[in-house]
């Protein structure tokens, strides 16, 4: 199971819950990671504590500006010295995606680049409404097609796009959000998977919240180990 790789996402300003969080996740079963997003991140002592973090984390800020701005965003992360992964929105274009991983490179080499495609709160009616005409699976190979000429390392998508995506590209890092425990509720994610089948559709780990956060973590960590145990 060592080759599984969870994501758990630290959703919250409160630095005790984020100590609580990361306290509880350690586990020699599984590889997990935590992830930090933009309401840690933009919190009082969010950028501080992250400086100050020795074990590998991943930091989903989902740049997406002119190039520019973008390159200058990526620069003032440079402190950051155990931040392994950030992402940016595929949407922002060829030329944002390129510059952003090359101002990476010169960094931090070990960070990787993974591109936001259609976030998984959106289905195919909210995507209509903001005035694509496409569907989901047709943009996101789209966009993955953008972010792999970039030079950028992978993907974000949901897992029901992710086996279309691996079929074109064998070796790209695809991680997948809006995943669920059994039974769980969906709450504001509209494209959802289990831990299992997402692994089945060959994804290269996946990011799991409030189903492993909301109660008791250990607890939470025991039920995703014995799920992904459970073949």
């Amino acid at each position: 199971m060592k080759n599984k790789t969870i994501f758990v996402a630290c959703d919250t300003s409160n630095l005790s819950k984020i100590n609580k969080i990361l306290k509880n996740i350690i586990s020699k079963k599984i590889k997990i990671i935590p992830k930090f997003g933009l309401q840690f991140f933009y919190s009082k002592n969010g950028r501080k504590f992250l400086e100050k973090y020795k074990s590998d984390f991943w930091l989903d800020l989902k740049i997406n500006d002119i190039p520019q701005t973008a390159i200058s965003a990526i620069d003032s992360l440079k402190d950051l010295k155990n931040c392994k992964y950030i992402t940016v929105h595929a949407s922002g274009g060829l030329k944002m995606l390129y510059a952003i991983k090359k101002k990476t490179k010169q960094i931090n080499k070990n960070i990787k680049v993974l591109g936001v495609t259609i976030l998984t709160s959106l289905n195919n009616k909210s995507l209509k409404e903001i005035g694509y005409t496409k569907t989901i699976e047709e943009i996101i190979l789209k966009q993955a097609s953008i972010v792999k000429r970039s030079g950028c390392d992978g993907i974000i998508c949901s897992a029901r796009e992710a086996k279309i995506i691996r079929k074109k590209y064998n070796k790209f890092l695809i991680i997948t959000p809006g995943i669920r425990l059994p039974g769980d509720s969906s709450n504001d994610q509209a494209r959802v998977m289990t831990p299992k089948d997402a692994f089945k559709n060959k994804v290269s780990g996946v990011v799991i919240g409030r189903s492993v956060t909301k109660g008791n973590i250990k607890k939470n960590i025991k039920r995703l180990i014995d799920h992904l145990s459970d073949d």
